[in-house]
């Protein structure tokens, strides 16, 4: 069955458009109920737990799937604006059957998403999410809750403080971040409160930056997708490391002491090999997605260690970690799922196992955090508007050219966007000039086949 409402991060979209309205939150969280209860195996509690980020149509989708779970006789958990993680360990905590949380990540606030948690607190798997889809197209009035079995709606006023609590838990006993001058992002989103607070809590000097949320300004210039003003606050302030956080807080960028950018891939070779160190890895591994830097694989090998590659989607990683017994795993963007203490992309959790490291190594962030020189890289997007360019034997020629050019020293990705409709093309190389010509050669040909349908 083709999808029609749920990407590689659950359902996004234009808010107050097609699928990311009230109508469809409505139904979803109808269609949700329905599945979940028809599958239940005796441990169904007819609870749900929505968080949400601070993006203005967040009141809206929010009350909208409230509503729907409701009908459906669950008893809806309100929390407000909180990070995605929080919501995967409260799910777990207060033995909801499923959780949501209403975020598009990274997006503008004109965008908006509905992500969905199952009880065990991990992203629901591919046939749940077909049977959702299923159900959507059915009528799901027929399923209501009678007027005496309606479901009741309230607001869990301590949910933030039971994340923080969690999370400046799984700092090793006795250890405080004393000493280090902190910069931290919220990109004016769902941690704005709590990753100041917990940073405090345990020491820090912090300096706050993108902490006004408004409705509208979510992700806009801050966060992990925008880390200019971090790289200027970070210097300005004399700071030792700044940490950007994005829209929903499950993915980090850091910024070291010199105000230079450190992406994913060298946070992960940092932290894998710190859990070499401590004997913590499970069989040697990370698992990424094939976006990774081809200079972290090579890196990896150098060390003993493995990367296993995924498609890419921060659920893969997990599927993959969970199916073969790995703990670390994570995306170049940013998500890194530490598996021993969390089911998902943590970006808190993740700065916390940096800084700890930090702590413990002495050394700079510029030191600590850059472990390898990454390969030249270069991704671009391409729009379309109609048919699927990928599926054009001509772009299929000139991506089987461009590999062959590259050999093994060199990647080609091209792939199509889960989330909105673009291509996105990678190609990385030993040498910069040859990977730019050949990313503009893809690109054109795609755009040339996108536009003459």
């Amino acid at each position: 069955m083709k999808r029609k409402y749920f990407g590689t991060d659950g359902i996004r979209g234009r808010a107050n458009r097609f699928p990311m309205t009230a109508e469809v939150a409505l139904k979803v969280a109808m269609a949700t109920a329905s599945v979940l209860r028809s599958g239940r195996d005796g441990a169904y509690t007819n609870r749900v737990v929505i968080g949400k980020d601070t993006r203005l149509s967040g009141y809206m989708l929010e009350e909208a799937m409230c509503a729907g779970f409701v009908s459906m006789g669950m008893n809806a958990l309100l929390t407000g604006p909180i990070p995605t993680p929080a919501i995967a360990m409260l799910t777990r905590r207060l033995r909801a059957d499923v959780g949501v949380m209403i975020s598009a990540s990274h997006n503008s606030f004109q965008d908006n998403g509905i992500k969905l948690f199952g009880a065990d607190g991990f992203k629901l798997v591919d046939d749940i999410e077909l049977k959702i889809e299923v159900k959507l197209e059915g009528d799901p009035d027929v399923e209501l809750a009678a007027p005496e079995e309606l479901g009741k709606a309230k607001r869990i006023d301590d949910a933030l403080g039971r994340y923080g609590e969690y999370i400046k838990g799984i700092m090793p006993r006795g250890q405080s971040l004393e000493g280090l001058k902190v910069v931290v992002d919220c990109a004016h989103g769902a941690a704005y409160k709590i990753a100041p607070q917990v940073l405090w809590e345990l020491e820090a000097e912090v300096i706050s930056i993108g902490v006004e949320p408004n409705g509208r300004n979510i992700n806009d210039g801050y966060g992990a997708m925008a880390t200019e003003n971090l790289e200027k606050a970070v210097l300005e302030h004399g700071a030792d490391i700044g940490l950007a956080l994005d829209g929903d807080a499950d993915r980090l960028i850091v910024v070291d002491e010199k105000g230079q950018k450190v992406d994913g891939d060298q946070l992960m070779a940092a932290l894998v090999l710190s859990m070499k160190s401590d004997k913590t890895l499970e069989k040697n591994t990370l698992v990424s997605t094939v976006m990774s830097n081809l200079g972290l694989e090579r890196f990896l090998q150098t060390h003993g260690l493995n990367l296993v590659r995924t498609q890419v989607g921060d659920r893969y990683v997990v599927e993959t970690m969970r199916s073969e017994g790995y703990n670390i795993g994570g995306e170049q963007s940013g998500h890194i799922v530490l598996s021993d203490y969390s089911t998902t992309g943590d970006g808190l959790l993740a700065a916390l196992q940096v800084l700890s490291l930090l702590k413990r190594s002495g050394q700079p962030a510029s030191k600590a955090l850059s472990l390898f020189t990454p390969f030249p890289q270069v991704l671009r997007n391409v729009k379309y508007k109609q048919g699927f360019p990928l599926d054009d034997i001509q772009v299929q020629d000139v991506i089987k050219k461009a590999q062959k050019m590259l050999s093994n020293d060199g990647r080609v990705l091209v792939r199509a966007s889960g989330t909105e409709p673009v291509i996105r093309v990678m190609v990385e190389g030993c040498d910069q000039d040859i990977v730019e010509n050949l990313v503009s050669e893809l690109c054109e040909i795609i755009e040339k086949v996108a536009y003459s349908a």
